[in-house]
């Protein structure tokens, strides 16, 4: 079929991880394209015997130089295309998430073939990043037949609000920005704020100045799993950010939950959705650095505490600084084993793809040999199902999730 694509011929490097799933081709593994193009455009990639591998947006700017978004030599990219895709993307979470559909993350990038995309849904409200060339240069599109494909399954959107601010858009050759997306019938002066329910528990979301979207969807159902083990048992929550994990387990039934996070607005927002869930009763809340008040609880030695939460910020983003990560990993799960008394239980995660499973579980051993304890799991857990895992495209799972006891 003859096909009207600037052509990008690549190395067997780039062929074989291609074959293998993956739908990224580094600028150094290309020559071409042979055709005239512009950065954002589609163009076809090809093998050096001459096979057609897929067809994607390519980025001169862009370490990434093209990706994939494409392999079926019938594909058209017109609006009915990304229409096709979007749905797939809108079913795909009413299959997974059922009654949580209203609050879920809606594109998860690369895992949906939207490369560099991000959508999360709270409710009426969505929320936004686009981190690559060729999808910002089709997002009028793009948000146009969200709210089109959302409207038949009755969710009016109402708002659409972006938060491109990851430097690597820099990197991309676009620029940094925030803000409402301007389209009629969407309202472009709301206070930044929605309520979501999740797991039975309200959250004020603030989604214009909140961390990335504003809410970590990706836990819901670790959550849920912590909260099973909170019953009748004094909490501590590290890096609690909105408090989700101490609001679930002082929902489930814990004694008493303390939230600690080094950000006063992160603590703040987590007071205040305490007060929504009239769960304040049975928490009190700290401003500390966590690394420093597991320290200081460590020399005096006192066990307080009989379940531990650790889920900290992605200590690394690159595979230069791993090195790092596993130390910082490693000093705060040793030290929360040292503060729990035998039978005590622990849940702790990573949010780092570069932290691979592997590793993390490696740095868990480590750190339980260094503080003389044994570790009983009881579950390992990744992230929800609307951020799925994509085999052959590692980046896709990053989180890993654990419940131990330690005995």
């Amino acid at each position: 079929m003859e096909r009207d694509y600037p052509v990008v011929n690549i190395n067997k490097k780039a062929e074989k991880l291609l074959r293998s799933g993956h739908p990224w081709v580094y600028g150094e593994e290309t020559e071409g394209p042979f055709g005239p193009y512009e950065n954002g455009d589609i163009v076809d990639v090809v093998t050096e015997k001459g096979s057609w591998m897929g067809a994607g947006f390519i980025n001169d700017n862009s370490k990434i130089r093209v990706r994939l978004i494409s392999r079926n030599t019938n594909d058209r990219f017109d609006e009915a295309f990304w229409r096709r895709r979007v749905r797939y993307a809108i079913d795909y979470r009413k299959a997974v998430m059922g009654e949580d559909f209203h609050c879920c993350r809606l594109i998860f990038g690369e895992a949906d073939t939207f490369p560099g995309v991000t959508v999360d849904l709270f409710e009426d409200v969505l929320v936004t990043e686009i981190l690559s060339l060729g999808m910002e240069c089709i997002k009028p599109m793009l948000y146009r037949l969200l709210v089109e494909e959302l409207a038949k399954d009755g969710i009016k959107v109402n708002v659409i609000y972006e938060r491109n601010e990851a430097a690597i858009r820099t990197k991309e050759g676009m620029e940094l920005q925030k803000g409402f997306f301007q389209m009629d019938g969407l309202k472009n002066d709301t206070d930044g704020h929605v309520t979501i329910n999740e797991n039975g528990i309200l959250y004020d979301v603030d989604y214009i100045n909140g961390q990335k979207t504003g809410f970590f969807l990706d836990q819901k159902y670790n959550r849920l799993a912590a909260a099973k083990m909170a019953p009748g048992r004094r909490v501590l929550d590290c890096f609690t950010h909105t408090g989700s994990f101490a609001l679930n387990c002082a929902k489930a039934g814990a004694s008493h939950v303390k939230a600690i996070d080094i950000s006063g607005d992160a603590i703040a927002l987590a007071k205040k959705n305490a007060a929504l869930n009239g769960l304040e009763g049975n928490m009190s809340f700290l401003k500390a650095d966590v690394f420093d008040l597991l320290t200081e609880m460590a020399n005096i030695g006192k066990k307080e505490y009989d379940f531990i939460i650790l889920d900290p910020p992605a200590f690394t983003k690159s595979r230069a600084t791993v090195r790092n990560a596993y130390n910082g990993y490693k000093e705060i799960n040793m030290k929360a084993m040292k503060l729990l008394p035998r039978g005590g239980y622990l849940a702790t995660c990573s949010c780092s793809h570069f932290m691979s499973a592997d590793l993390f579980r490696q740095m868990l051993a480590d750190a339980a040999k260094d503080a003389g304890v044994s570790l009983r799991q009881i579950e390992e857990r990744r992230q929800s199902p609307d951020h799925p895992i994509l085999w052959g495209v590692p980046e896709t799972e990053y989180l890993k999730f654990y419940i131990f006891q330690v005995v």
